[in-house]
């Protein structure tokens, strides 16, 4: 008898390598073995033929409570587990408690493990007014990251960081080993477009892309790289719409600093003159949806390997708070959680980029870059065995059926993918079966080692 819990078999994608006829072997919570060829026996296996077998995706960039009453993780999470996701990097700009202290990064663990279905991780941010003397007690606390911006949406709730004091985060962050990511557009630009914009009698859904037009992010992510470089922190823009600055990313890297840029996968599918004017308001999102050339620029740079990450910046606004025919008075943000794997292996088919971007782009690299690579994404012995099974059957997403989010639309309604995900496994537990999620309250606070340099500060 197999000493296996678990063993699929089907086409495995990894990060560098597609196995045409791969198996996975599961062992308790974690990857046992991977191979070709014919698979072992196990106490529990599912010959998936065409299917695709990936690493549990790790979306780097979600806000489960910016809306109070609204989602929180056990909504997040449900949605998270019926796309193939397996762990949540969640933001710190929660309504009512932003997570800039070592006891709200506490509470927030504490909240979401009662309810998480899947595995999450927790961003940390600053107080402006208190500067950055919390940083290294929210490192301690286990947050894997810090989030700053550049742009102020609110004082206290979404502040901007002004560029002294971003240099003096960058400096702090720099001494804990954890990368420091940017909200990148520019404070005054982004003013002065608004401003011209609304002079201009222009309120719906183009206002929103008039007034955040390309240089207003460029000119941030140029700020943020040169601070990255002045206090050798590695400094990542947590989202980009244009292929210039993934380009720009990738010019300092060659000069051998440490700068990465995250794509969101709304503009990776959307473009603004094909999907705004029946959006509207749904589909307003810092920094706007672009065009479809700059989306498909945007597929060449996954391409070519400038893309560090790919992610959703998910967020489940009531519609009431994005359906005012004035872009100005929507919410920015919309959800993607379920539709995020579907959505990048649809784009990649059509595109023929390999699928090996997908185990990279969703897993190997956001497990390296918050520093949960010893135990989240890869099929690799000794890591978590969390898995996502997509199989060739086509789907029209409707958000208001799958009966997984908590607001029943997506900008993604009425789309068809060729795949869907028909499974998928949470250290080695079956969190969602095609139909069913799994009872919250298993999912678990992953954190990253505490660095060499905290422990030295500490003696």
């Amino acid at each position: 008898m197999s000493d296996f819990d678990l063993v699929l078999s089907g086409i495995v994608v990894l990060p560098h390598r597609v196995l045409e006829t791969g198996w996975v072997a599961v062992r308790g919570e974690t990857i046992a073995a991977i191979g070709e060829g014919v698979p072992p026996a196990g106490r529990e296996t599912h010959a998936l033929g065409r299917a695709l077998i990936l690493p549990g995706a790790i979306d780097a960039q979600t806000h489960s409570l910016s809306q109070k009453g609204q989602e929180d993780f056990v909504w997040s999470t449900r949605t998270a587990a019926a796309g193939g996701v397996t762990t949540l990097v969640d933001m710190p700009y929660d309504e009512g408690a932003v997570v800039n202290k070592a006891a709200q990064v506490a509470a927030k663990a504490a909240n979401a493990e009662a309810q998480a279905r899947v595995d999450f991780a927790l961003y940390g941010t600053i107080d402006p007014e208190e500067g950055v003397y919390r940083i290294p007690e929210q490192v301690e606390a286990g947050v894997c990251a810090f989030k700053f911006s550049t742009f102020g949406t609110h004082p206290t709730r979404f502040p901007r960081i002004d560029p002294p004091l971003l240099a003096d985060c960058f400096a702090a962050v720099a001494k804990t080993g954890l990368a420091a990511g940017v909200h990148n557009e520019d404070d005054e630009s982004v003013r002065a477009g608004i401003a011209r914009t609304q002079a201009a009698g222009i309120t719906d859904w183009r206002a929103h892309g008039l007034s955040r037009p390309p240089l207003t992010e460029l000119l941030a992510m140029a700020q943020i790289y040169e601070t990255g470089v002045a206090t050798g922190c590695p400094a990542h823009v947590v989202h980009c719409s244009l292929a210039r600055g993934y380009e720009l990313a990738a010019s300092y890297r060659a000069q051998g600093f440490a700068a990465t840029a995250e794509c969101l996968i709304h503009y990776l599918v959307l473009a603004e003159e094909e999907d705004m004017p029946r959006l509207g308001g749904r589909g307003k999102a810092n920094p706007p949806i672009r065009s479809a050339a700059e989306r498909e620029g945007l597929w060449r740079q996954v391409a070519a390997g400038n893309v560090w990450l790919v992610s959703t910046d998910h967020v489940s606004w009531s519609l009431d708070r994005k359906s005012h025919a004035n872009m100005f008075d929507n919410a920015s943000g919309v959800p993607g959680l379920e539709a995020l794997v579907m959505a990048f292996v649809a784009g990649a088919v059509k595109r023929g980029v390999p699928l090996t971007w997908a185990a990279r782009l969703m897993a190997a690299n956001p497990a390296r870059h918050f520093r949960i690579d010893h135990v989240k994404g890869a099929l690799t012995p000794g890591r978590d065995a969390d898995i996502c099974v997509l199989t060739p059957e086509p789907i029209t997403f409707d958000a208001s059926k799958t009966g997984h989010n908590v607001i029943g639309w997506s900008p993604y309604d009425g789309m068809t993918f060729p795949y869907r995900v028909a499974a998928t496994w949470s250290r080695g537990a079956q969190v969602f079966d095609g139909t069913h999620v799994a009872d919250p309250g298993r999912g678990r606070f992953v954190r990253p080692p505490l660095t060499h340099i905290l422990a030295e500060d500490r003696a």
